[in-house]
């Protein structure tokens, strides 16, 4: 009886949760200037605009393109970031020596970096897709190295006594551990960096959606936008959550 409760007391907290933010939202939203903000209300009537592609036609085109690059870059995150991961972890004194360096680069603030990715790739996607990638990397490579620095060596050498390979013991030893955290937190920079790279900077994008109703004042517009933006973000991680849980039963 407990155990079903739970879950129902859990989703009951979170809609309470919510109806008290739009509740704020909604009074704080009359009082300030329409300009600058407006009440869930007024947002409604955008959204649905929106969403009947009214207001914006393009924005079927422009939220495809969005996720092609959030996959581009993604892909490109994990390839890389499982290949350097890997070849750090697997030699102890590259790991010790490139590391730490890894850590500090990853310490710096990712926005200094899109100036010069801009003039390097242009305002088309590529600048965008590298972002998400710079993003996405660190994270990945820095979970597969304290993956399999973490990993018993026990574990291996007891796999290896039974007769199993170095691939099977990467797959059923190393990876499980390498999988935590990693690929998820990777894939939601991933997602941030694209995004982002298309606020400071893009003819295209649901980030240049988002700039052109900012820059014309258009406020509900400008939440709808952003509202269907964080929709995609939410999914991406959902779906994240998702493959992380199926990679975990495969290596069982």
């Amino acid at each position: 009886m407990t155990s079903r409760a739970a879950p129902m007391t859990v989703v009951g907290l979170r809609l309470g949760l919510l109806a008290l933010f739009l509740a704020i939202w909604e009074v704080a939203g009359r009082m300030v200037n329409p300009l600058l903000g407006v009440p869930p209300s007024a947002v409604l009537p955008s959204l649905r605009d929106l969403l009947l592609l009214r207001s914006y036609p393009d924005l079927p085109a422009s939220l495809l393109l969005t996720i092609r690059e959030i996959g581009a870059a993604y892909a490109l995150a994990v390839a890389a970031g499982l290949g350097c991961g890997f070849m750090l972890g697997m030699h102890r004194l590259v790991g010790r020596a490139w590391g730490p360096m890894l850590a500090a680069l990853y310490a710096v603030p990712a926005v200094v970096w899109y100036p010069s990715l801009m003039l390097f790739f242009g305002l088309d996607a590529a600048s965008k897709i590298a972002f998400g990638f710079l993003l996405g990397f660190f994270p990945i490579a820095l979970a597969v190295l304290a993956g399999i620095r973490q990993v018993n060596p026990q574990l291996v050498v007891v796999a290896r006594a039974y007769g199993a390979g170095t691939v099977t013991v990467f797959r059923r030893v190393m990876l499980p551990a390498m999988l935590v955290g990693g690929l998820r937190t990777g894939l939601a920079l991933s997602v941030i960096g694209v995004v982002v790279g298309e606020i400071l900077g893009s003819k295209a994008g649901m980030g240049a959606l988002i700039n052109h109703a900012y820059g014309l004042l258009r406020t509900g517009d400008y939440v709808a936008l952003v509202l269907v933006t964080l929709a995609l973000v939410v999914g991406s991680d959902v779906l994240a959550s998702l493959l992380e849980r199926r990679a975990r039963r495969w290596t069982e």
